[in-house]
């Protein structure tokens, strides 16, 4: 008996452990902070910041090929066969016309050295490390192209799950005010074809919080996935949504002044043409001359024996230095041709980013009458729908006195579920246009 009790007592004890641990892993976000988790988590953003590493790996690379090259070389020979030479007869006291076949060198030879490279002048060096950094910029504004959108994704299914979720409650309270009359038919006090429609009005009821449930699980999944959470792991949004719709709500609010040179799209295009006139120049640069420095120095030892490593062995060193100095003379047009093509890319990047300005500034103008149009069918729907339910309400009121048949307060149900969908919509209208707002701004 005792050994049961303990038993039951881990068990519990097991239970009660269990149900803590999964409380600690229900995880709370603002959408301050579920921002800012994404900001950290996000694959999309974690590939972004790689990007940018890279990019300052390519800068050092670029940097580096200007900077000494020292290069160490090591080899041994073993010579099957001398090569043989032919030299005239008559060298040695031979006769005219004649050649004797001699060898030179030894069976045996090694040697070992390093030469040292140093770049002394190259225009496409010099326009490559400033295209490098270029191209680190880029990267940059890359990744902060990636967290915008990233930021404006999660923004989007957080309003999402929150409307999805207000959906719900609004539905079940609404379901909860059924009690009283279901009690009256269950006791008899209606008739037949007033239970089948109640039911049916239930039904319906039942179906619409189904469908909520299913889009909150939709929202939370397409949240988890974007901020980077395990989408197996369950989430709490700590907000309220009226703290979101409130502010969007008031009115005479100072649009602020649009910069377009601040927008990040903008931005990017600058340096995609900051870019072109690099290419440019580096095909312009292959006009000029090139000049590097070298120096090298070299120990070779001979022998008949294979080991020439012995400390009776002579080691015989040698050592040079140079410059090397090439200049381009005739290309038969090609560099030029290529001089040409950049300059049409450039143009083509002034081109983009003149189009781009004019596409900010529409994009900017449209998201304001957006904004301003999906608060007044907010507003509209709202009113919809506080009218649908203070009628719907009223009309089971008259039902339960039966001053109103069953058909009669079904239309006032339908009319308060088609209003519900339609705030719900207008509610996901407006935090789209205002995230499109956000967008437009560069924000």
């Amino acid at each position: 008996m005792k050994t049961r009790i303990r038993q039951t007592i881990l068990v519990v004890f097991m239970l009660i452990t269990a149900a803590s641990v999964s409380g600690q892993d229900t995880l709370q976000f603002s959408l301050a902070e579920a921002k800012a988790y994404a900001n950290e988590h996000s694959y999309t953003i974690q590939n972004s910041s790689l990007d940018v590493d890279a990019a300052r790996k390519k800068v050092w690379e670029t940097i580096a090929t200007g900077l000494p090259q020292v290069s160490g070389s090591a080899s041994y020979t073993n010579y099957l066969n001398l090569p043989v030479s032919l030299i005239p007869a008559e060298f040695v006291g031979g006769n005219a016309g004649e050649y004797y076949e001699v060898t030179f060198g030894q069976k045996y030879n090694s040697d070992f050295g390093f030469t040292v490279d140093q770049l002394l002048f190259d225009g496409s060096y010099i326009v490559g490390v400033s295209s490098a950094k270029l191209y680190l910029e880029l990267s940059t504004q890359a990744k902060e192209k990636s967290e915008i959108e990233i930021r404006h994704a999660v923004e989007q299914a957080y309003y999402g799950a929150l409307i999805a979720r207000q959906n719900l409650t609004v539905l079940q309270e609404n379901k909860a005010n059924y009690a009283d009359t279901k009690a009256m038919f269950e006791n008899g006090f209606v008739e037949e074809q007033d239970v089948d429609q109640f039911k049916l009005i239930v039904q319906n009821s039942d179906n619409e919080i189904i469908k909520a449930e299913r889009e909150i699980r939709v929202a939370e999944m397409v949240l988890k996935y974007t901020m980077g959470v395990d989408v197996n792991s369950p989430i709490k949004l700590t907000d309220d949504l009226d703290s979101f719709i409130d502010p969007m709500l008031v009115k005479n609010k100072e649009t602020p002044v649009f910069d377009y040179t601040t927008h990040i799209d903008y931005r990017i295009l600058d340096s995609q043409r900051q870019s072109q006139i690099k290419l440019l120049k580096l095909e312009q640069s292959a006009y000029l001359p090139r000049l590097s420095a070298f120096y090298s120095w070299n120990k070779t030892a001979y022998g008949n024996s294979w080991n020439l490593f012995k400390s009776s062995n002579s080691w015989y060193p040698s050592s040079m230095w140079g410059m090397n100095l090439s200049v381009p003379i005739f290309s038969a047009g090609n560099k030029a041709a290529k001089v040409k093509q950049a300059r049409i890319e450039l143009q083509k990047s002034e081109n983009n980013q003149k189009q781009a300005v004019q596409t900010l500034q529409k994009d900017y103008l449209t998201a304001v009458a957006d904004l301003e149009s999906a608060v007044d069918q907010f507003n509209n729907t709202t009113d919809n729908k506080e009218l649908a339910k203070r009628i719907y309400d009223k009309s089971k009121i008259k039902y339960n006195n039966g001053i109103i048949t069953s058909s009669d307060l079904a239309v006032t149900e339908s009319q308060f579920i088609t209003a519900q969908s339609n705030w719900v919509n207008s509610a996901m209208q407006l935090f789209n246009a205002k995230i499109n707002y956000d967008k437009a701004i560069g924000k």
